[in-house]
């Protein structure tokens, strides 16, 4: 076994697979999308909500390392980010979707998950398998050998978990995942995080509330960069009255934490 193998798979020494203290990330010249946040995320299905501009997917780019802090910690799977560490070797070990992602339509379902499981640097002999589990995982074993360019924009998103998984990450970082997925599909989607979420940590940034309430363990509430609240759904469902905007005590809950009045919407 190789030496870089051998430490992947030794015992993990760390308490929590996402810490952030006082982390500040920075997009464009003057504005803090991240500002100061302090977060600890272990094992489990952890739902990301937040109005859009909250600086949701800054702070995914950031845990996936696209983007570095621009002050305070963040340590992944006990690492510090932002300092001299080995990307390559931590991106082994995560798995990432963003909201949009590009690839070549000419690639077949199976060869552009093949792809991204090379850029993953993952052991050679592994791949085929990771590759078909990870294509069956998300229901499209029957569409493996069609050209991506023939694919809905649900299927396309169902590819896009598919790479995300294949190297079965400690962390599993998802930007809007369910976008384009039917009902069911994305009931189908929900219980894949619960069954993944049992042995890795997973971050799931979305929009839709219900989605949380029903496939999380732990609510992330977000916005203008600042954590809001942090606890179970039932937690966030108990936070919420009949007079707050919603449609589920969850819905209602949301909307009294970020503070909408009844007739404003949140627009």
């Amino acid at each position: 076994m190789r030496a870089v193998e051998a430490a992947e798979v030794a015992p993990a020494t760390y308490a929590w697979e996402i810490q952030a203290q006082e982390l500040k990330v920075r997009v464009g010249r003057s504005r803090m999308a991240v500002d100061g946040l302090d977060l600890k995320l272990g094992t489990g299905v952890h739902g990301l909500l937040g109005p859009n501009g909250a600086g949701k997917t800054t702070l995914i780019r950031t845990l996936a390392t696209v983007l570095r802090p621009t002050e305070g910690r963040l340590e992944l799977l006990g690492e510090p980010v932002g300092g001299r560490i080995d990307q390559r070797r931590l991106r082994r070990r995560i798995g990432y979707l963003p909201q949009t992602f590009g690839y070549y339509k000419r690639f077949t379902v199976r060869e552009f998950v093949e792809y991204m499981a090379w850029l993953k640097e993952m052991p050679k002999r592994e791949v085929p398998g990771a590759v078909q589990r990870a294509i069956e995982r998300v229901g499209l074993a029957d569409r493996a050998d069609d050209k991506m360019k023939t694919l809905s924009g649900g299927m396309v998103r169902r590819v896009g978990i598919a790479q995300a998984i294949v190297n079965d990450p400690h962390v599993l970082l998802l930007d809007e995942p369910t976008a384009g997925l039917d009902p069911a599909q994305r009931v189908r989607f929900r219980e894949l995080m619960q069954e993944i979420g049992r042995d890795a940590c997973i971050v799931v940034s979305t929009h839709l509330v219900e989605d949380v309430a029903t496939a999380c363990s732990d609510v992330v509430l977000f916005a203008a960069g600042k954590l809001v609240f942090q606890g179970t759904p039932d937690d966030l469902a108990a936070a919420g009255s009949d007079s707050d905007v919603g449609d589920s005590p969850t819905e209602r809950g949301y909307s009294a934490l970020l503070g909408h009045e009844p007739g404003k919407g949140s627009w």
